[in-house]
């Protein structure tokens, strides 16, 4: 139980991070639709909005990374790996984070950190804008970005190391979830119903 919390806990972290930083979409609209506005109507381009659009994208995807591998969002080729048992599937996936997830993550906290420090040292600006648009505290998200990534990446192999032993996967804080998987849960709550009703007196 205390395990469980422990993971949702995680969950609820990487959740309200990927969260905050979604709101980068708005201000990123606005100051896409307000240049836009100057450019073609006034005339008159900003000598931000290019810059602005890479520090907003750019932190909203480092800093969602978290939060989608909370989910289980990130791409992959499942046409198989849903076929699978459960206890296979977190066997892949357990091998699968030691080999490929957790250096990949260690070498970007390694190196953004180095990345981030110089970067604030010299007060780092743009080049790509005659203004000079800061980018220092983009450079410092990465290795912040990591170690979120880190913290969730520990979350999911407690949970692959749970479902070895029970042979099911442990509940996941609910959010947003794809199509796919409401409509297939979906289908399994129609097919019991249906189990049901053709069972008189079951359940009573």
């Amino acid at each position: 139980m205390k395990i469980q919390s422990l993971l949702l806990g995680i969950d609820q972290m990487s959740k309200s991070v990927g969260h905050a930083f979604a709101w980068c979409i708005v201000v990123l609209s606005a100051g896409t639709c307000y240049d836009v506005f100057m450019r073609y109507v006034l005339d008159d381009p900003t000598g931000w909005a290019y810059d602005m659009s890479s520090i907003l994208y750019g932190g909203l995807f480092l800093m969602s990374g978290a939060y989608a591998l909370s989910c289980g969002s990130h791409v992959r080729g499942d046409v198989f790996y849903r076929l699978m048992p459960k206890r296979v599937q977190a066997t892949i996936e357990l091998v699968l984070f030691f080999i490929f997830f957790f250096p990949g993550v260690i070498a970007l906290i390694y190196a953004g950190w180095g990345y981030a420090a110089d970067s604030i040292r010299i007060r780092e600006v743009s080049v790509a804008s005659p203004i000079g648009v800061p980018i220092w505290q983009l450079k410092s998200v990465i290795p912040a970005a990591g170690a979120f990534l880190a913290l969730q990446g520990v979350a999911e192999v407690l949970r692959c190391i749970i479902c070895l032993r029970t042979g099911a996967w442990p509940e996941r804080l609910h959010d947003v979830e794809e199509t796919e998987t409401a409509l297939m849960r979906q289908m399994e709550t129609d097919n019991k119903l249906k189990n049901n009703a053709a069972t008189p007196g079951e359940g009573k």
